[in-house]
């Protein structure tokens, strides 16, 4: 099962432009929640994805790329906050997990089907922690 919804876009615009009518609050919402959380987390269209700010990344193939500090995915079932950041040796979102409300957390991946979900406080500390500390380095 794919778990990624595909898309055509090209561009953030084209990529919200894109969301079902039933999700595009809700993607917007965070779209702008994450820009004024993590300011210097500049928006991009990254992977079929919106990506903020972004690292070196060695991907699966060894190869260096550019991989977002957080990126926003909306999925099937659900959106997806990856979070791509670790703070003491442990992922930023997994951290937090507990306090992060009715959602389901990865170790860099919040996934919530509704804005009611989760807590905005405690999502806005995890973007600022991703701010400071961006990367994988374990």
């Amino acid at each position: 099962m794919n778990m990624f919804k595909k898309v055509k876009a090209k561009s953030v615009t084209e990529y919200l432009a894109s969301v079902p009518a039933e999700r595009k609050d809700l993607m917007r919402f965070l779209y702008d929640f994450i820009r004024k959380s993590a300011p210097s987390l500049k928006p991009h269209f990254a992977y079929n994805m919106i990506g903020y700010g972004s690292f070196p990344y060695h991907n699966y193939k060894n190869k260096l790329i550019r991989w977002p500090v957080v990126a926003l995915a909306n999925q099937k079932q659900y959106v997806s906050i990856y979070v791509c950041a670790v703070e003491n040796g442990k992922y930023v979102a997994e951290k937090h997990k507990k306090e992060l409300g009715n959602v389901s957390v990865g170790k860099s991946c919040i996934r919530l089907k509704k804005l009611e979900d989760i807590r905005l406080n405690v999502l806005k500390k995890i973007l600022r922690d991703a701010e400071k500390n961006p990367g994988l380095i374990l």
